[in-house]
């Protein structure tokens, strides 16, 4: 939901306040309206790393001004220190390399002997174990070997530890650091020589002169100022991806997959720097560079040969530049620097406001190794509650209670299954969260009693904004408490205006505050709330509608004295843990927590799912999710969807039932309005788009034991659920780029219909040589191959690749909850090798008894005609273990398909238990399109067993 989308009736407090009156109706005009966002231009800091990148590169002779302190580089155990200077300021920098056993080096500066501390917290939110248990080296497997280069002193650090191995190259003068692969320089910081850091200092006796408008010490945005107690304090570093010609990742913006240039760019090329900075923008506008409402600084660079990455670990507003350098020294205009022989590569400029520089160098090889070695860092998603990744129902609002079962019983009458159902602020007294509008809402444990009944689950917002109101329990504790956010003078609450109108924002940054609200979402606090009813964090990025740029002043203070800028990017993080903790925590045992954010920063996927905000109903959003979508999960954000149906706007029949047809492929699949949209639920479409709905959300349904596999691989290797092609096929450049398709998981390529015809022609290209068949009739297409597809509005494109195993659970019910004891069907789609494999994976879904061992994981395997089901490595004989698989004792595989035998079997001999039976077959299809099936082989999904084609 917009900050200002429907502020007019929203909140009658708000239209009483001339000062935001103008604000409000100029705003609901469905545009961004830019002049209320930053450029870099408008951003001093930002402006000044710019300027001084320009300023280099004019003089393309001109070396960095800083160098390596003379005998100052030294190693101890897995840590290189060396002082590094200013030619001028010389006020000593401190560089600390460390290097992790997944060959990932960590890189930090920050002052020697800083003036006063700077902000170095962001680490204890975003890494594990608050940074104390990373995999660093053991010092006896790093050596470094210095010597001189050109003229140059060098310090070269080499690690070997059984196939990993890397080396660094630190060059003294001018400092510059490069990550080496193969011997050959992969990542290189400061080559272009734009790393500049602010140090601390003292404010100038005399204040600044008018003119001068660097904005070090104040800064005015409109009609807001910035004090800037601590005066500049920002810092960049160009970071270079020699060999690679694309980069991904740096989420959220409404952008390609792969970056575009913001500077020396062709036609279609921005000329501003991707943006991070959490912020409520109305209307968002597609192809632009500019911050939404998550931040994730992790970047990746994929070639044919390579994958490596980059997580520069900041929490304050960060911009970053994007430029291309083609082979044989072509630079763009931004880095004019290099010579014919040069590879490609994309050079990138990183500029943070505050804090300390810290990053992560990710050299791979491989995707899955970067994201290996980004998991060891932030952990990766984990397994999340089961009936979260079934379909969500929801708008801005469902007026009532008798709305709200009007909605069940018609999803229930229409058969169209469902798992969870969604109130947003109007459910509550006067926009006092943790409430419920009586009137409307006259008894909330029956209306979810009644959705529980067949497995349903409520969804409450709960937004951060505190409505000022001292008979309102919840703010007059905090208030009491001293929990909420302070002013720029550390002792007065800072307060503004949201949905309630006058609010206070808690101040997550102080543990007994977190710790507070996080109690707030107990079964005692929470009045009528019962554990089928999870949460939604909106608003928190944080959005205050008489702030600048909708935000909190920079100037604010948080607990510990730190000033909101350094936060910013982490406040909607910390909230949204908070909120995961206190789900956590209300019943015992501890069970997983559903909590949706729209505010999200690296380590967010830890804590729930998130989404890409308010959407527009028309194809252009459509076709814009999908990106936005992949870059989420590029960047480890693998829990991500977007609004079905488009937030905004009324989309016709045709465009909603599309989206619901892509939607059923995010992984987060939600419908969601706008309040003064039209009524969409997929009923009132009436046929044959109702029909065409249902079959999309069941096919979800059908496919959820495939889902819940995909996220278990997700929690213990990182990898992403939805798959640019590129990390699929990584060496088919034509897919480098490619948005028009991508794959879920290793198994599933998905084509997605997104223009606004009803009867179109798709061109499919299939990559590798491989099998693919499509889905739905079995049809067998042989890559590598381009194929142009006739499309109506009932077919869709979707691909099992060949050598690909799918689990399904083919009976339809209305919940996932009632799912949990059906048998499964097992799909073979056989590879041109005549081989596939998969996995299995189910525990209960809701427990955490999952870490002691409550699962059943199988690990599926199709050679010789034989199919196989083994226990995974990870399954253990424990008390836990063997109590779940009692439980699910009698859960059977009650089909086998096994698609693409050339020539057809006669009979299925099963294996299980030391006892042999047979069974026939059933045949259909042709010689090149067979389809074998296997009915009610009797086989539990707990055992080993095989079954033999013959």
């Amino acid at each position: 939901m917009n900050a200002i989308s429907k502020l007019p009736g929203r909140s009658a407090a708000l239209l009483c306040l001339a000062a935001i009156a103008s604000v409000m109706f100029a705003q609901v005009c469905l545009t961004v309206k830019h002049e209320d966002f930053k450029t870099c231009e408008q951003s001093a800091f930002c402006n000044r790393h710019r300027t001084f990148a320009d300023n280099m590169l004019k003089q393309p002779q001109t070396a960095s001004p800083y160098s390596v302190v003379k005998n100052s580089v030294s190693l101890n155990g897995h840590v290189l220190t060396a002082a590094v200077e200013h030619s001028v300021e010389k006020v000593p920098l401190k560089f600390e390399l460390s290097f992790l056993d997944s060959g990932a080096l960590r890189v930090r500066v920050q002052e020697e002997a800083p003036l006063k501390p700077r902000f170095d917290e962001t680490q204890k939110v975003v890494l594990r174990d608050e940074g104390n248990s990373l995999p660093y080296v053991s010092p006896e497997s790093i050596k470094m070997v210095s010597g001189t280069t050109d003229g140059v002193d060098t310090h070269t650090i080499s690690y070997a530890n059984g196939n990993t191995s890397f080396s660094v190259r630190m060059a003294e003068n001018p400092w510059s650091l490069e990550y080496l692969v193969d011997g050959k320089p992969a990542i290189q910081l400061n080559s272009k020589g734009l790393f500049r850091f602010e140090h601390l200092r003292e404010k100038p006796a005399e204040e600044q002169p008018a003119e001068d408008a660097s904005g070090e010490w104040e800064e005015k945005f409109r009609t807001w100022t910035d004090t800037k107690p601590r005066g500049p304090e920002s810092f960049g570093m160009d970071i270079c991806f020699n060999g690679f010609e694309h980069v991904y990742g740096i989420p959220e913006h409404a952008s390609p997959l792969s970056l575009k240039e913001t500077r020396g760019g062709g036609k279609g090329a921005y000329d501003q720097p991707y943006r991070l900075y959490n912020l409520d923008v109305f209307e968002y506008e597609l192809d632009n560079p500019m911050a939404l409402y998550g931040s994730v600084p992790l970047m990746l660079a994929h070639s044919a040969e390579s994958t490596v990455g980059v997580f520069w670990m900041n929490a304050a507003e960060t911009w970053i530049d994007v430029s291309r350098q083609k082979g044989g020294g072509a630079f763009g205009a931004l880095f004019g620097r290099g010579s014919a022989s040069q590879p490609p590569a994309v050079n990138t400029h990183w500029i943070s406001e505050s804090g300390v520089m810290d990053i992560f160098l990710l050299p791979g090889p491989g995707a899955a190794d970067v994201y290996r070695q980004y998991a060891e860092l932030v952990e990766p998603t984990p397994l999340p509650r089961e009936f979260s990744l079934g379909y969500h129902q929801c708008r801005w609002n469902y007026i009532d209670q008798e709305d709200v079962l009007s909605v069940n019983s018609k999803l229930e009458e229409n058969k169209i299954p469902y798992d969870v159902i969604w109130l947003d602020i109007e459910h509550t007294d006067g926009k006092r969260y943790f409430t419920w509008d009586q009137p409307k809402f006259p008894d909330p444990v029956a209306m979810q009693q009644e959705l529980a009944r067949n497995g349903h689950k409520l969804v409450n917002v709960v937004d951060p904004h505190i409505k000022r109101d001292s008979e309102y329990r919840v703010w007059k504790e905090a208030s009491e408490n001293g929990y909420f956010v302070k002013n720029k003078d550390g002792s007065t609450d800072f307060q503004g205006w949201c949905w309630p109108g006058d609010s206070n924002w808690v101040d997550y940054m102080n543990p007994q505050a977190s710790k507070w609200i996080s109690e707030q979402f107990h079964l005692d606090k929470y009045n009528q709330s019962t554990t089928d009813m999870f949460v939604w964090n909106d608003m928190n990025e944080p959005a205050v509608f008489n702030g600048p740029e909708i935000t909190m002043d920079k100037d604010s203070k948080h607990y510990g004295g730190w000033e909101h800028r350094d936060v910013h990017n982490i406040f909607g993080m910390l909230y949204h843990k908070a909120t995961a903790d206190g789900l956590c925590t209300r019943e015992s045992p501890a069970t997983r927590p559903f909590v949706l954010s729209r505010a999200y920063f690296a380590g967010s996927q830890r804590y729930g799912a998130i989404w890409t905000g308010d959407n527009t109903a028309e194809w252009s959003h459509l076709q814009a999710s999908i990106p936005m979508i992949l870059s989420n999960n590029v960047a480890g954000m693998h829990f991500v969807g977007a609004d079905v149906g488009g937030f905004f706007g009324n989309p016709d029949a045709q465009l909603l039932t599309r989206w619901y047809q892509l939607g059923i492929w995010y992984p987060f699949f939600r419908a969601h309005a706008h309040i003064d949209t039209k009524r969409r639920e997929p009923w009132l479409l009436g046929e044959p788009y109702l029909t065409y709905i249902r079959d999309a959300i069941r096919e979800r349904y059908r496919l959820l034991p495939f889902w819940y596999t995909l996220f278990r691989e997700a929690s213990l290797t990182g990898m992403p659920i939805a798959r640019p092609m590129w990390i699929e096929f990584p060496s088919e450049q034509k897919l480098f780029a490619a948005q028009d398709s991508f794959m879920i998981g290793s198994s599933i390529m998905v084509v997605p219909a997104t223009e606004p015809d009803a009867n179109q022609v798709i061109e499919v290209n299939f990559p590798t040589q491989e099998n693919w068949y499509d889905m739905k009739t079995h049809a067998l297409y042989i890559a590598p191959l381009k194929r142009q597809f006739s499309l109506d509005l009932s077919t869709t494109l979707v691909f099992a690749r060949g050598g690909s195993i799918i689990p399904t659970r083919e009976r339809q019910r209305s919940s996932s909850a009632l799912m949990k004891r059906d048998p499964f069907t097992i799909y073979v789609y056989v590879s041109r090798a005549g081989t596939a494999s998969g996995k299995l994976y189910v525990d209960d879904g809701e427990t955490y008894d999952y870490k002691n061992g409550a699962f059943i994981e199988r690990e599926l395997t199709f050679a010789g005609a034989k199919l196989t089901s083994r226990a995974s490595p990870l399954t253990k004989d424990t008390l836990a273990y063997n109590e779940y698989l009692n439980k699910m004792a009698k859960v059977r595989v009650e089909r086998v398909v096994v698609v693409g035998l050339r020539n057809p079997p006669t009979k299925a001999t099963v294996l299980e238990n030391g006892e042999a039976r047979e069974i026939d077959l059933d045949y259909n299809g042709f010689a090149s399109d067979s389809e074998c099936v296997i009915r009610d082989p009797a086989v539990f999904i707990g055992g080993d067993w095989d079954i033999s084609l013959s």
